[in-house]
């Protein structure tokens, strides 16, 4: 079954969740972090969102490792305010529910049509809950605005992936297997990527799924390989601007070696491909 936009109505959960971006408690709602906010909270656009703490965290390649980029030395201590971040990649059906309140173009893949999952402005049915592709930075940030929030920051991403210890990988150090992520797979049209939070063993310490696997992720960050060296320790919101982004994650095609937390790759912001997607981070307030 296709859909357009037209027909993805609005219901009355739906608007009642987009009314506000005040903060909603969901599933165990009693619980509350030791600053007084809720554990979890759901956006104006409906995704849930997970709560990262307030405090340091060690951003790099971990200590002893020797398998790091060049760009991704030295390790270092980051303290980050406290953030919401998106429980889970954004999906096609939210992405419908953009494209069908802005007007915004659909995802596209300007290379290879055959790599496309929209149909000219249709959306199958059967991709809702798998992540959207075929974004570049442009679409990804005028999203996470219309939802009243906004791109992470390379260093929110990085801590909401790892936590505050040296792990290499968001469950942690044990090497990755098809029970932790999608990854190391051949294009086979949408089932090549799963459906959001389908991995249980690879949740991050802080409850996000796929900050490993399924699609790259762009993240509000300009690039620059030696910006570790010179990063400011508390809130670093990247270099001033230049020519390439920053993807964190690592996509469905790759290889164990790209799957570990601290990766970042360098990429042309207006590059829209059938492996990269993103999700969105909040202040918390």
């Amino acid at each position: 079954m296709l859909l357009t936009p037209e027909a993805f109505p609005l219901t009355p959960a739906r608007m009642f969740a987009m009314a506000s971006l005040a903060v909603l408690l969901i599933g165990a709602a009693g619980l509350e972090s030791s600053a007084g906010l809720a554990a979890e909270a759901v956006g104006k656009d409906g995704a849930p969102m997970v709560l990262v703490q307030a405090g340091p965290f060690p951003m790099g390649v971990p200590k002893g490792d020797r398998d790091g980029g060049r760009d991704e030395y030295p390790r270092h201590e980051i303290h980050l305010d406290a953030y919401y971040l998106d429980k889970f990649e954004v999906t096609n059906g939210r992405y419908l529910e953009f494209v069908r309140a802005t007007g915004h173009r659909t995802p596209q893949n300007v290379k290879d049509p055959s790599r496309n999952l929209w149909q000219g402005g249709l959306m199958p049915e059967s991709v809702s809950d798998r992540p959207v592709i075929n974004v570049d930075w442009y679409d990804a940030n005028a999203y996470c605005q219309w939802a009243g929030k906004r791109l992470p920051t390379e260093a929110e991403w990085e801590k909401a992936a790892r936590g505050t210890d040296d792990r290499r990988f968001p469950w942690g150090n044990v090497e990755p297997t098809p029970k932790h992520l999608n990854y190391n797979q051949r294009w086979i049209g949408e089932k090549t990527l799963m459906p959001v939070g389908s991995y249980e063993a690879g949740r991050s310490p802080f409850g996000a799924y796929d900050m490993a696997g399924n699609v790259w992720e762009w993240v509000a960050d300009w690039y620059d390989p030696l910006y570790y060296e010179k990063s400011p320790a508390r809130n670093p919101t990247g270099p001033e601007p230049g020519t390439h982004k920053v993807l964190r994650s690592s996509g469905w095609h790759v290889e164990t070696p790209l799957v570990r937390a601290f990766t970042r790759v360098k990429s042309d912001p207006l590059n829209r491909n059938d492996s990269t997607g993103f999700r969105c981070a909040v202040d918390a307030q």
